[in-house]
């Protein structure tokens, strides 16, 4: 009374699905398109994360958005940067916004800065705009600037800076 269909194997015919492709349509893992086109400005969706098990030693530069769970000992370069509660950077930070929930030892160069009420900084502040939490710790020197970002040295030009700004030392001549 009934016929019974014969049973295909899914995965063969998943198989015979991405073979029967016409050559023209990308597959998912294939190169992109000629006519793609990547986004030059930073990208406010997807940030940068560096773990709470990741501790970097060097400088880190990004365009877009970081956020740091982690240590970092070094300088930040950023668009955005946002410091969770058990991170930690020894170093600079330079970033159009800049929220701090963690610890930072080293200076800040921001449009806007924001000290939550766990943070911990010890170095100075250079800002547009500052705004500081009750229970925030901060020891250092905060300074407004319409444009704080533009004053940054550059790495190339620090070695000459403090080169400059030390005096000699002064030798005698054997007698």
């Amino acid at each position: 009374m009934f016929t019974k269909k014969p049973e295909r194997d899914l995965a063969s015919d998943a198989f015979q699905r991405v073979t029967d492709r016409p050559s023209s349509d990308p597959t998912p893992f294939a190169e992109r398109p000629a006519n793609y086109v990547k986004s030059s400005g930073p990208s406010k969706l997807v940030p940068s994360i560096i773990g709470e098990d990741l501790a970097i030693i060097g400088n880190v530069t990004s365009k877009g958005e970081i956020q740091v769970d982690g240590e970092i000992q070094g300088d930040v370069h950023c668009g955005s940067l946002l410091l969770g509660d058990k991170s930690q950077i020894t170093g600079c930070v330079v970033a159009e916004d800049v929220v701090i929930r963690g610890r930072v030892v080293g200076s800040i160069r921001g449009l806007r800065v924001t000290l939550q009420a766990q943070s911990h900084v010890e170095g100075d502040i250079y800002h547009q705009s500052l705004a500081i939490e009750q229970g925030a710790y901060f020891e250092g020197k905060s300074r407004r600037s319409d444009n704080p970002l533009a004053a940054v040295v550059q790495p190339a030009d620090k070695p000459a800076a403090l080169a400059e700004s030390r005096p000699e030392p002064q030798t005698r001549a054997a007698e």
